[in-house]
């Protein structure tokens, strides 16, 4: 640094001390011009990408919303006869998706953000293209089958482009993380700018330097401490806004991103917290009081009759139950172990309605160390025997099956109870696929719950089929991948 060389020679220059203050202060003030503007490019180039990115993701949030509610209840409203194709808004929904990805394509920079926004343009003209057909065949007087799958194709482009828009938020925020590493940088190397100004100019004007020190180094600090602090995980924490006018866009904009980040980890805590809370359902559905009084019931009853072989039979089949049940709070359990539940359960059942019903379980042996969903077949046992089987008033009979082809695993459940009529069966699909109250499903809770369940779990790759025909019986089929999911986890044996 030649700096404090230069003011040497000023003041042995011979010149009057006003000229020296005047030529001290000159070069004060030529030294504090560069990181200023050094301070001042900085801001505005963050500012402009944190308004961006800020921007973007509100955008998508927005986006996200209209794609993920508005576009599939405003086509659902049409399928179900709540208004005609004619009196929807969809249209005009489609036209905020396809404006809005548009503006965000025009304010984003990144090749690979721009990549994703272009894929969900396309996607947007493909869901277009399935609301015309749904026009033509709400035209037409199509059939509902036709019109579903039509549903079901709209449904499923509106969820790819709801994917998308979570993964470009994802890369935005991804690049408001690498901004904010480089503010962090950079504010190291303002700061120790500042200190070799300080230096330098301490001798020409302390108390001048103390003041333009405690007006940019402040903000500065108060904005690394902010970094600092969202960097380690505290998103609650916020910088003051600075008086100094080119810092405070930067430092509302930080504020605001630390919102943002807050609000969507919240959002997803909200999901998995939904997620444990429809798998704490279905446990409650397994252990329900009437259930395990009756069963009870039977016990006492055998106990009475002197049947104690059937006494500890029955014992071990809800000791069991209730363990693969609550399987020390996994999610996933093999093959084997959800045929044994449901064995244990039907057993039970077995010796309540001994006159009614009879079972059989089979399935490939080599599936038996495969990953399932836990309390996916006995829900639908349950409705089996309660809404089949029972109102038969006569024998039946249920079939569980299951076997492995290629990559995919499949599960029957049949019984020849009394059926469903062509109506009541659409009517019972419709419920299960278009309704998110599960206090409004009643008889259906249980179907309803396993096709949620496996499609949160798998990903959407699963198939659930429903067949019925009137006084003949019912089958229920599923279909799903070998290696469950990206989070499975077996857990062995129950006893352990």
């Amino acid at each position: 640094m030649s700096w404090p060389f230069v003011h040497v020679n000023f003041f042995n220059t011979g010149k009057s001390i006003k000229e020296q203050i005047r030529v001290s202060y000159i070069v004060i003030i030529s030294i504090m011009i560069l990181p200023t503007l050094c301070s001042l490019a900085i801001t505005r180039v963050h500012t402009y990408r944190y308004d961006r990115i800020i921007t973007n993701v509100s955008r998508a949030n927005e986006l996200n919303q209209t794609v993920k509610i508005e576009i599939s209840d405003e086509v659902w409203d049409i399928v179900a006869g709540k208004k005609t194709f004619d009196e929807g808004n969809q249209y005009q929904i489609l036209a905020r998706i396809k404006d809005g990805i548009t503006e965000m394509m025009l304010n984003t920079k990144q090749e690979k953000n721009l990549q994703l926004l272009e894929v969900a343009a396309r996607a947007a003209h493909t869901l277009e293209r399935n609301v015309d057909r749904l026009g033509l065949q709400t035209k037409n007087g199509a059939s509902v089958s036709d019109t579903e799958k039509t549903l079901e194709d709209i449904r499923g482009v509106a969820s790819l482009i709801y994917d998308i828009l979570q993964d470009f938020i994802v890369a935005e925020i991804e690049g408001a993380a690498q901004t904010n590493e480089s503010i962090k940088r950079l504010s190291l190397i303002l700061s120790l700018l500042q200190i070799v100004v300080a230096a330098c100019v301490a001798f020409f004007a302390y108390f001048t330097l103390s003041s333009v020190s405690e007006h940019i180094r402040k903000p500065i600090y108060e904005l690394e401490q902010l970094s600092y602090s969202i960097a380690s995980g505290n998103l609650a924490a916020r910088a003051r806004v600075p008086d100094v006018a080119e810092l405070d866009n930067l430092t509302n904009n930080l504020n605001i991103m630390a919102g943002k980040i807050q609000d969507l980890i919240a959002e997803n805590i909200r999901e998995q917290q939904n997620l444990k809370k429809a798998e704490m359902k279905t446990l409650q559905a397994q252990i329900t009081p009437h259930f395990l009084y009756n069963t009870l019931d039977t016990i006492i009853w055998l106990a009475e009759a002197g049947k104690t072989s059937d006494v500890i039979e029955i014992t071990r089949a809800l000791s069991r139950f209730f363990r693969i049940s609550l399987s020390r709070g996994h999610e996933w359990i093999t093959v084997a172990q959800e045929m044994e539940h449901v064995e244990s359960y039907l057993f039970i059942q077995k010796i309540r309605y001994r006159d009614i019903l009879d079972y059989e379980v089979t399935y490939d042996p080599s599936m038996s160390g495969l990953p399932a969903l836990k309390l996916v077949l006995q829900p639908l046992v349950e409705n089996a025997i309660y809404h089949g089987l029972k109102n038969r008033r006569e024998r039946g009979k249920l079939i569980i099956e299951g076997h492995v082809n290629g990559s995919r695993m499949y599960f029957s459940v049949s019984d020849n109870g009394i059926g469903m009529t062509q109506e009541r069966l659409a009517q019972v699909k419709a419920e299960i696929e278009g309704s998110s109250r599960s206090e409004d499903l009643a008889s259906v809770y249980g179907l309803y719950n396993v096709s949620k369940r496996l499609k949160l779990y798998y990903n959407y790759d699963v198939q659930f089929e429903i067949e019925s025909t009137y006084r003949s019986g019912t089958v229920v089929r599923l279909s799903m991948p070998v290696d469950g999911g990206p989070e499975t986890q077996l857990f062995g044996d129950v006893d352990a």
